[in-house]
């Protein structure tokens, strides 16, 4: 609006009118759907020439029926009057339907440092670049708005993407600066479950443990450590198994080293007896007795053995016989 002052007419600053909104496609203007970008009527032009307002223009969009905000840049001012035409993504996001009034107001936003964005589904990252997509279509928007939802349209499929953050206010300008953009995850992401670790009831340790003690109690097998025996009731060559040392008494070495040193003491006793005969004297049988001492004091002593105990022997056809005439 104009004011009167003391030296005459002043500028207004400030643009705000109301408009009834309609969809792109409503009046076939699809390049619309893939920016930010709103149509005026021409009377916005001539107003908007007769202001101080700064380039670009950029605006705020109120709905206040639905308490909704969000700001736009402007393409055209080709619209009807009293028509305002907006894409209709941004006609979702302000919960506008065909006709409805939205507040338009000139705003003046700062260049945006920073901006957070979260696709609604895991489909966008899928995408072979990503980034040089969301580049190429932010190039055709002048600002973003906290809480907006924005469109990319890739491949013939559109993939909405969330304003989640952006500093250093909550609505910024993406014109002419170097913005740093960073992805937060997924609406439809779902973390992968961490694999817990199985635990082992103290009962179960237990029995295995008493387990692998009885296991190892167990006596091991001995293949063939029996005795061998033959059918027809001989004795079989097989030997006996040998008996270890420590089982064999020890009062039978002593006993021959005994017997041997009594004969030892023996000998010398005799030829004291020889020695101790008068001399001129015969005494018969002397040194025959001598010469027995002699010879058994050379031949070696025999130990007397156990007698074996014969087993008996088997007898084939030992039994009686019978006739079948009787």
């Amino acid at each position: 609006m104009f004011s009167s002052g003391r030296f005459g007419f002043w500028r207004a600053s400030n643009f705000e009118q109301t408009y009834r909104c309609y969809s792109a496609s409503f009046f076939n203007r699809p390049q619309l759907e893939g920016g930010d970008k709103v149509i005026m009527p021409a009377s916005a032009l001539a107003r908007l020439a007769s202001m101080r307002i700064e380039y670009p223009m950029l605006f705020e969009l109120h709905n206040p029926a639905a308490e909704r905000t969000s700001h736009c840049g402007v393409l055209e001012f080709v619209a009807e009057e009293g028509v305002i035409i907006m894409p209709y993504w941004m006609m979702q996001n302000m919960l506008l339907q065909e006709g409805d009034t939205v507040r338009v107001k000139s705003a003046t936003l700062p260049k945006g440092t920073y901006v957070k964005l979260q696709p609604h589904t895991s489909d966008f990252l899928d995408i072979s670049n990503p980034k040089a997509i969301l580049e190429k279509t932010l190039r055709t928007f002048s600002c973003l708005t906290t809480g907006d939802s924005i469109v990319v349209a890739y491949n013939n499929k559109q993939y909405h993407i969330d304003i989640v953050e952006a500093k250093p206010a909550s609505a910024v300008s993406i014109i002419e600066t170097d913005c740093e953009v960073d992805f937060a995850p997924p609406l439809d992401y779902i973390e992968p479950e961490k694999p817990q670790p199985t635990v082992v009831p103290a009962s179960k340790e237990v029995a295995e443990d008493q387990e692998a003690n009885v296991e190892e109690d167990e006596p091991k097998l001995k293949p063939f450590t029996g005795s061998a025996k033959r059918l027809d009731g001989k004795s079989s060559k097989q030997q006996a198994p040998e008996v270890p040392s420590a089982a064999v008494p020890a009062r039978s070495a002593p006993s021959v080293s005994n017997e041997r040193a009594n004969q030892q003491t023996a000998a010398p006793s005799g030829a004291s007896t020889s020695t101790r005969q008068k001399p001129g004297k015969l005494v018969f049988g002397s040194s025959a007795s001598n010469k027995k001492e002699a010879q058994a004091q050379k031949e070696p002593i025999k130990v007397s053995e156990s007698p074996k105990t014969e087993e008996p022997k088997f007898n084939a056809f030992s039994g009686k016989s019978y006739s079948l005439k009787n």
